[in-house]
């Protein structure tokens, strides 16, 4: 079937994807029945508000308390829901993860805690160990983000320099039985990655971290330092405290390219969920798959995972605008390729963006506009490139987050 009108194609699939993630259209089939004695919801990351409400649609009002990211609070009916900083923590962060804590340091065995996790809890839940302030922590948690670093290298390091993180949260709530409802937005989906893994056992120890550090060439305040060096509080797999803690991922980049997949109209080739990598090294690659499939389409690419900007300029990056920017000028404007590239969380690095779209025009665009495609990829401005052609994608608050959507429609 011919796709006459590519751009509103490949957004249409982007949308699917986040529709089918939506915790409000996916989360009430893995929620068990209401427990008849004392329940407590407590939660973090950029759906988790999204997730608190889907609750208490199935549940009806419920007591506890959810930190989210500023602009994605959602109406609840008994449930708190508190905003915050992400990617980089505040205080109200702070603030309200203490409050969370003290809250389940009072539980008893008699109650059930729902913990509603997903991307976005690494920085809303904010609890730096001892002899580490909070504006140390916003410090390595701004280098980490700009040194390229893969995901979960980044969230071993934020494990042991939190006292939340790697099932510290689980553990305040013993000897309450918790249930934890994940949406992934790691690469290979491991729940010890999501957020951090507030209520999952950590295996790895603070010289791992120190390790990180160094290979990765962030520069940390001499107080971090001294502080991995004396340990830190991560949960081992046997601590008893973990015994009733029941971690269950519902939601994945997978399902979500699946179901792009389905509306595709063409050859679907799926060419991961899971990569990683410096996004403008996966376009340069993706790139030239596509070129070489030119006269056999139309075809769909299709891919997720997380990929990485490591920040050499000064500009307004994110790594699905930069990996659109790097891929418009490999194709170098070669006719009958379109492709879309967002984050499904509808934010794209620091920026209120999902991400970008090319099209055998982009190039042209940016001539006309007097913007440099090359300068603006040295600079790490792609945002501000793709803001001059008008070529943004913005879809303000998903209220969900399984990764990015990478899509290639080759004609």
């Amino acid at each position: 079937m011919p796709i006459s009108d590519p751009v509103p194609h490949l957004r249409n699939l982007f949308d699917k994807a986040v529709e089918v993630a939506d915790p409000m259209q996916s989360l009430a089939k893995y929620l068990p029945p209401k427990p008849a004695g004392r329940v407590v919801v407590i939660g973090a990351g950029k759906a988790s508000a999204r997730m608190a409400e889907a609750v208490e649609a199935e549940w009806g009002p419920c007591e506890g308390l959810v930190i989210t990211r500023y602009g994605y609070a959602r109406p609840c009916q008994g449930i708190e829901i508190v905003e915050a900083a992400h990617p980089v923590p505040d205080a109200a962060g702070e603030r309200a993860t203490a409050r969370m804590l003290e809250l389940l340091e009072t539980l008893d065995e008699d109650v059930v805690v729902l913990a509603l996790i997903s991307g976005g809890a690494s920085a809303l839940l904010t609890a730096p160990i001892d002899g580490v302030s909070l504006a140390e922590k916003q410090a390595v948690n701004a280098g980490l983000l700009a040194s390229g670093a893969p995901i979960d290298r980044m969230n071993t390091v934020r494990k042991h320099l939190s006292r939340v993180k790697g099932g510290q949260l689980a553990a305040a709530a013993a000897p309450a039985k918790m249930l934890a409802l994940m949406i992934s937005d790691v690469p290979g989906d491991d729940p010890a990655f999501i957020g951090s893994g507030p209520t999952v056992a950590e295996n790895s120890n603070p010289d791992e971290a120190l390790a990180i550090l160094k290979q990765w060439n962030i520069d940390v305040p001499i107080s971090v330092t001294q502080a991995l060096k004396a340990g830190s509080s991560v949960i081992p797999t046997d601590d008893p405290r973990l015994s009733h803690v029941t971690n269950h991922l519902y939601a994945a980049p997978s399902q979500s390219l699946a179901a792009a997949a389905e509306l595709a109209e063409c050859e679907v080739r799926m060419l991961g969920d899971a990569l990683e990598g410096e996004a403008r090294d996966l376009a340069a690659e993706q790139a030239a798959l596509a070129l070489s499939l030119k006269g056999q389409g139309p075809i769909l690419l299709l891919s997720g995972g997380e990929l990485t900007v490591t920040r050499r300029g000064d500009g307004v990056g994110g790594p699905n605008a930069e990996y659109c920017l790097a891929l418009a000028i490999a194709l170098q404007g070669a006719e009958g390729i379109y492709a879309l590239a967002c984050d499904t969380d509808g934010v794209d690095g620091a920026a209120e963006v999902a991400g970008a779209v090319v099209t055998p025009d982009t190039l042209a665009k940016a001539k006309e506009a007097g913007v440099d495609p090359s300068k603006a990829l040295a600079d790490n401005d792609a945002h501000s490139f793709f803001a001059a052609i008008k070529d943004q994608v913005v879809t303000g608050p998903t209220l969900t987050n399984v990764n990015d959507f990478r899509a290639i429609l080759v004609l």
